[in-house]
């Protein structure tokens, strides 16, 4: 959708966005503790761009988690992904997961889809459009570089949501249960290199100088 946006447009907003303070995990009323949990993907680095296959661009399927073990008196994991430098007043949610098994380590390629009432590895809530499953990053052409920040936590408690959850009841739910926290950040844009294109062109440009 926000590919029409044209780029005169997008570089005119470059400089509003919602922040990284306001991510979830920044919360201070989470009380956020010491433990992390590591996160990954097989499909991209940590701090990599996003394949073309998991935005609006391309399938726009959602991509492939891993995380490593949870502390102990852990009774369910949750996932939020948020756009921080979406031009609003907030981030942009792009998917919840609920109420996964304190034993589950991934989420596979594709997975986040709505599911109505839920299923038994856990509960797609609702992202910014009001929908469950992915919402697959659409960023305005020439607004810049845009992080969705893959947000994992381990919960002590797993209070009852209902169905489709969304980004209120998250926040106001994991609040004092955050066992353990992991994060991944994954990068996007259009109409511009990536930065670790700009990089790589940079170090070319370098070598052909200096031969």
């Amino acid at each position: 959708m926000l590919e029409n946006v044209p780029a005169w447009l997008g570089h005119l907003f470059r400089d509003r966005r919602a922040g990284h303070a306001k991510l979830v995990i920044a919360d201070p009323e989470i009380r956020l503790c010491a433990n992390t949990i590591d996160m990954t993907s097989p499909a991209f680095s940590a701090g990599g761009r996003l394949p073309v296959r998991f935005t609006s661009d391309g399938d726009g399927v959602s991509p492939p988690l891993i995380w490593g073990e949870v502390p102990e008196g852990t009774t369910s994991l949750a996932l939020i992904v948020e756009d921080p430098d979406a031009p609003a007043s907030r981030p942009l949610v792009h998917a919840i997961v609920w109420d996964m098994p304190p034993d589950e380590r991934r989420i596979a390629e594709g997975a986040i889809v709505a599911d109505g009432a839920g299923g038994e590895d856990g509960d797609v809530g609702r992202n910014s459009f009001l929908r469950e499953g992915w919402l697959p990053p659409d960023p305005p052409t020439g607004h810049g570089e845009h992080d969705y920040v893959f947000q994992l936590f381990a919960l002590s408690e797993t209070p009852e949501l209902g169905a489709s959850p969304g980004r209120g009841a998250f926040v106001d739910s994991i609040a004092g249960r955050v066992l353990a926290a992991g994060v991944l950040i994954g990068t996007y844009s259009r109409g511009e290199p990536a930065e670790s294109d700009r990089a790589t062109g940079i170090a070319i440009a370098g070598d052909l100088a200096a031969s």
